[in-house]
């Protein structure tokens, strides 16, 4: 029997699925290698990506003398489908999905990850391997078993895996010809009330129906199509349905850049990257996503002076201490491996714009079945008091610096944003006396962070009022209706930009030295905004030329990680990352040509 594949040197050639209570990472021979449980944030069940220092932590069905692999997603659902072959001709086909669809008038979408094995061409033999672990990779749980099931009792909860493949094989990680289809059920510790070949057949097809109805309503632009169905697909998967919450990221801890210790958390939400991902989806038109969000951000229990902190735990946790996992090495055994996040206790002013924007849509779409009224629009006023106060105020900026507070032009222009969007949504609602008030404020904060923020010796915008330095959040000035696309000043910033962050087709976030030294690797979410700024300063052909490029260095599955290597395009930090999906589908609907094109 070929060893477990545990390839010596990992990458993110990854793919998601999940159905918005649980998600997992399945690498290119259908092992997977990430899991958490029973959620997003959870203790990691499997955690064979972060290197546990025990082995384990994976669930592979490995093919004796295997020699190929191909693998791709069922077209427009998020159910993934891998082929082994064999060096004899041998074929076996893994497929697997995590279910979802409308039961009951709800969603069912159990903490379970069913897979179907069927053999496609000569007499391939397999074997089962399952080895989740517990206490982020510090302990192998209990088992237990019966007749057609084993179970793996994690503290807090207990798996089931229910299947037609012999307990004893499971069990032993015995070799087994796969003489005909077979079908293993990892979920809770419930009995099933068909057979396992009945639920996983039947799953797998209301699964498939569901991801197809839901992409079929998506309003979608002519070109790039399949890009935006996976983007659109994977920023859904991100979003915790029982509380509305959307994580930046599925995974902890896969650094920025090798060796970096830039190693982080991103099982939380963020208020800002959930804002993206948010109006990301409006303009694909599932505005779901935004309803529930917002009663995530409405359910928030707030400090007791009313003020946000950047991010939340997905169950509303406003303390997420951040410690090291020492039993976890870390992806390719560079740790440190992280669980919590101290950005929690930042000041980040940006966030109260973040939360304004991603509910400004809920006053004007009338597609809505609770659209936005005046008792939500008074919800939101609070938020908008405190980015007049703190406009002017220095904090750690977007991109979280640990050792240095200014007054970030980018937050400014978000506190404006909050003030701007209120004033819009109460002249919309008749509220003649607030729309006035929240004008004035947010004429004033324009003008004057306009002033601050401008470098006239430099001949750009600069990061901060303090400083005279580039950063790529300048580059959404003009997406924000801060400033038009057009001003001499904002193109004049972009063509800087452009000179001193580009390296190819990718940007660095910044240049100079933070906390933790020099940044190595490209922010690709960056990479995009440069593309969307190109396009709104009339270079089209350009930034049509730089999307396609970067569009090229997705995963074989069309997925992206947080960060790209500038040298080989290889992809670093956490995955998927929900900002860099946004990016494909906003710069993609930006970029295409009508659909009029077609007729």
């Amino acid at each position: 029997m070929a060893a477990p594949t545990t390839a010596g040197h990992a990458s993110l050639d990854l793919g998601l699925i999940g159905n918005g209570s649980v998600a997992a990472l399945v690498d290119a021979r259908a092992r997977v290698t990430w899991g958490c449980i029973p959620a997003f944030d959870g203790d990691p069940a499997f955690c064979a990506l972060l290197s546990p220092r025990a082995g384990g932590g994976d669930y592979a069905i490995e093919l004796e003398d295997f020699e190929s692999a191909e693998q791709a997603y069922i077209k427009n659902t998020a159910v993934l489908r891998t082929v082994l072959r064999d060096r004899h001709g041998g074929a076996v086909e893994i497929t697997d999905f995590m279910p979802r669809w409308h039961q009951h008038d709800r969603f069912y979408r159990p903490v379970m990850l069913v897979r179907r094995l069927r053999p496609l061409s000569g007499r391939p033999r397999i074997r089962v391997v399952l080895r989740p672990l517990a206490d982020y990779g510090a302990e192998v749980p209990e088992q237990t078993w019966g007749s057609n099931h084993i179970r793996y009792l994690l503290p807090g909860f207990t798996l089931r895996l229910t299947s037609d493949v012999p307990v004893r094989q499971v069990r032993e990680s015995l070799p087994f010809e796969l003489d005909g289809e077979r079908h293993l059920v990892l979920g809770p510790d419930e009995t099933l009330t068909e057979s396992v070949q009945g639920f996983a057949r039947r799953a797998e097809r209301m699964t498939v129906d569901y991801w197809r109805e839901w992409v079929r309503y998506l309003s979608i632009p002519l070109e790039w199509q399949e890009a935006v169905i996976r983007s659109a697909i994977t920023l859904k998967l991100c979003q915790y349905e029982e509380t509305g919450a959307i994580v930046a990221a599925i995974t902890t801890s896969i650094p920025e850049a090798p060796h970096s210790e830039r190693n982080w958390d991103y099982r939380y939400c963020w208020l800002r990257d959930s804002a993206f991902v948010v109006r990301a989806l409006n303009r694909l038109g599932a505005t779901r996503t935004m309803e529930g969000y917002l009663r995530y951000v409405l359910n928030l229990a707030t400090g007791d002076d009313g003020t946000l902190q950047p991010l939340y735990g997905i169950a509303y946790e406003d303390r997420l201490e951040e410690h090291a996992m020492p039993a976890l090495a870390g992806y390719r055994g560079m740790g440190p491996v992280r669980r919590g996040n101290l950005a929690w206790i930042q000041k980040q002013h940006d966030v109260y714009g973040s939360v304004v924007l991603a509910a400004t849509q809920l006053f004007f779409d009338q597609r809505l079945e609770r659209p936005g009224d005046v008792a939500a629009f008074a919800r939101l006023e609070p938020l908008g008091e405190h980015a007049w106060a703190l406009h002017d105020q220095p904090d750690a900026g977007i991109w979280e610096f640990r050792g240095r507070a200014e007054v970030h032009t980018y937050s400014s222009v978000m506190c404006w944003a909050a003030c701007d969007r209120l004033a819009r949504i109460a002249a919309h609602l008749g509220l003649a006396q607030r729309a006035v008030h929240w004008r004035e404020r947010a004429d004033a904060m324009r003008e004057a962070t306009l002033e601050r923020a401008w470098d006239e010796e430099l001949g750009h915008f600069v990061e901060s009022a303090e400083g005279r330095r580039l950063d790529a959040s300048l580059l959404l000035l003009a997406e924000l209706g801060f400033i038009d696309p057009r001003d001499p000043r904002f193109v004049a910033t972009v063509e800087a930009i452009g000179t001193q962050l580009r390296r190819g087709t990718s940007l660095f976030r910044y240049i100079a030295a933070d906390d933790f030294g020099e940044p190595e690797t490209s922010f690709t979410i960056c990479s995009f905004w440069y593309i969307d700024a190109l396009a709104a300063i009339g270079r089209v052909d350009e930034a049509r030329q730089q999307f396609e490029s970067l569009l090229a260095r997705r995963n074989h599955l069309g997925l992206l990680s947080e960060d790209l290597a500038f040298d080989d395009g290889e992809a670093w930090g956490n995955f998927p990352q929900t900002y860099s999906h946004v990016g494909v589908v906003m710069t993609a609907m930006r970029l295409s040509r009508p659909w009029s094109d077609a007729a």
